[in-house]
């Protein structure tokens, strides 16, 4: 018995070993492509919906689509309402996995070829780099994941010999729920519901199992995925939360219609209709999987904008700040976690040339409660990018790289922001505010347009406006110099009101030559 039940757990911990490695290689290989997809391909609920499908089926991984998407809601780049048209096609698209397991693991052994994969992954891994390597690790772990199934298939026999797995009946309602109860528990237990449903196929092939009991056993493995997203999002975001909200309700309801509707649908086609009786056991259970994702698809889709609003309602959106877009879930997906990063970087951007806007043009001082606010978004951006794995793909890698070259340019405007009491004495000098009014139009022109960091060709204009105005500052040096000096005896000013105004025009030089370096870092992104 015990021999069994080492070679069960071997089983299940060498499947979840190749799905956690073929998932991660994967996602990698496919990190730009989730960003692009998303963006590109969600504008209406069927296109979100299709998105959601194709980035899980790319991925092998439902929780890495959703990640990806809380993070691109949290920055601002998906709506909600796209999003649950994503989170609603990801959950059908997680529905592969049983029907990899039923025609290739089950239905066709390939245990034979299993550990020539393994082989020639763990090779391609150790003797190459980039996008080859990433795809000797999701070789390896499609390996790894056929051959645990091979061992589950023979613990599941031997289990079968040793235990009346038939104890578990089902003939009242709550012997069926106790059973779905029970599949629930597989998921939580082993963190995943692909693992789940692949124990139950390899016991249902291996007939430890009946086809009512998987049936039941793959609702409630299903229902069980909530509890890794509900877990996730503790102490989350509220856009996280909202997210892993609509998984719960989906996956209930789904359930809900697949317990009292479909599985009758299905006990009544497989004893009637010839065609479908004909079908092999474990490949009624990943048509069943899929089926009642779907249905589930068909009920929420038409009410996808009031099921947004409910959502919203229960769950209002809080202030919203650098706190809520930085999500560390979106840490498991670089690629997300670079964008959110981007997102609130640029935030921070808009802050300082608010607060040099208001002091040229208002005469506003910065206020010590705005400086330390905005020192905490700065800390806070800083530790989130701390925590940020770099990234294998090549374009990721380059935005991780110009986002740290951008930090070092935040802390020196941030520097500056010390010297915005010198905007107050610039206001009294024409020609330096002249100087300054021309800074603060180009300022307004590109970098307060919504899509800024995503134009290339706004970026590259920015950057030769600042470094004209850069240029011109250089050559009329002197000629400034004479005017605040000439100025300064016209108004019969002290000694000390010259010395400032003179501060304040070299305070004004730095200020462009440091906007003129940021914005060659923005270029080069």
């Amino acid at each position: 018995m015990l021999e069994v039940i080492a070679q069960l757990c071997g089983g299940i911990g060498l499947f979840l070993i190749g799905m956690i490695l073929m998932t991660d290689s994967l996602k990698d290989m496919a990190g730009e492509t989730l960003r692009l997809w998303l963006t590109k391909f969600t504008g209406t609920p069927l296109k979100s919906l299709c998105s959601g499908i194709g980035l899980t089926l790319i991925v092998q991984s439902s929780t890495a689509t959703t990640l990806a998407t809380i993070g691109f809601v949290g920055a601002g780049v998906l709506s909600f309402s796209q999003a649950i048209g994503v989170i609603i096609g990801a959950n059908i698209g997680t529905t592969s996995t049983g029907w990899m397991v039923a025609l290739l693991g089950v239905k066709f052994s390939i245990t034979t070829f299993a550990l020539p994969l393994i082989a020639v992954g763990a090779l391609l891994k150790l003797l190459t780099h980039g996008r080859l390597a990433l795809f000797g690790f999701a070789l390896a772990g499609f390996g790894l994941i056929f051959f645990g199934i091979e061992q589950l298939q023979l613990a599941m026999s031997g289990l079968a010999q040793q235990v009346d797995l038939s104890i578990f009946h089902y003939d009242s309602f709550w012997q069926k729920l106790f059973l779905v109860w029970i599949g629930l528990i597989m998921t939580v237990l082993l963190q995943s519901s692909s693992a789940a449903i692949t124990a139950t196929l390899a016991a249902l092939a291996s007939t430890a199992i009946d086809l009512q009991q998987a049936l039941l056993l793959v609702i409630g493995q299903n229902i069980g995925t909530v509890a890794t997203a509900v877990l996730a999002v503790i102490g989350g975001s509220v856009n996280a939360k909202r997210t892993a909200a609509v998984h719960v309700v989906f996956n209930v309801v789904s359930a809900i219609f697949a317990f009292f509707l479909l599985i009758p649908l299905f006990n009544w086609a497989y004893r009637h209709v010839q065609y479908i009786a004909e079908w092999d056991e474990v490949v009624i259970v990943a048509a069943f999987h899929t089926l009642f994702s779907l249905i589930g698809a068909c009920i929420f889709m038409p009410l996808i904008h009031p099921f947004n609003q409910l959502i919203c309602k229960f769950l209002p959106q809080k202030k919203s700040g650098a706190l809520e877009i930085l999500d560390e879930s979106n840490l498991d997906i670089p690629s997300v976690a670079i964008i959110a990063a981007e997102k609130v970087t640029y935030q921070i951007l808009i802050q300082m040339f608010e607060i040099l806007r208001r002091a040229f043009q208002e005469g506003v001082n910065l206020s010590p409660k705005q400086l330390q606010q905005l020192d905490q978004e700065i800390e806070y951006l800083e530790a989130y990018l701390e925590k940020i794995v770099v990234p294998e793909y090549q374009q990721d890698k380059q935005r991780l790289t110009s986002l740290l070259r951008m930090m070092v340019y935040i802390r020196v405007l941030r520097s500056d922001l010390e010297g915005v009491p010198y905007a107050l004495a610039i206001r009294t000098q024409p020609q330096i505010y002249q100087v300054a009014l021309d800074f603060l139009n180009i300022l307004e022109h590109y970098v307060s347009h919504p899509d800024f960091l995503e134009n290339a060709e706004k970026i590259e204009n920015f950057k030769q406006e600042v470094t004209n105005l850069k240029q011109w500052s250089d050559e009329h040096r002197t000629a400034l110099r004479e005017e605040v000096m000439q100025y300064a005896t016209l108004n019969r000013l002290s000694a000390a009101r010259s010395l400032k105004l003179l501060a304040a025009k070299r305070w004004l030089d730095r200020l462009i030559a440091h906007t003129k370096r940021l914005s060659k870092v923005l270029a080069e992104r």
